[in-house]
């Protein structure tokens, strides 16, 4: 599947999720509804001026809207578990607490 198909998902996802329509949606992001129905249904990428106003309309981080895979908590846990095997990880994850990032 294409990026633009599963952006469009995750941004629909979100969405219903949230209770929002594709006309409240639209109007919080500043763009016409039939904009909205393009990007969710994979026909057009939302400009990053709009990705940054989806999210935020979404109550979601950017990168949210590009993580495809549905993971369970459990499944997650492991993966950090995993991560913790490297040194890297293990720096980058402190600074990320010390500095409050998420």
């Amino acid at each position: 599947m294409a990026l633009k198909e599963n952006l469009g998902q995750n941004i629909q996802r979100l969405r219903k999720q949230r209770k929002i329509t594709q006309e409240q949606l639209a109007e919080q992001v500043g763009i016409d509804p039939k904009n909205i129905s393009r990007i969710e249904n994979g026909n057009n990428y939302p400009t990053a001026e709009n990705l940054t106003s989806i999210a935020k309309a979404l109550d979601t981080e950017i990168y949210e809207l590009f993580v495809f895979k549905e993971i369970s908590y459990p499944d997650m846990k492991q993966e950090i578990i995993n991560a913790l095997d490297s040194e890297k990880n293990i720096l980058y994850l402190y600074k990320c607490l010390k500095t409050g990032l998420k």
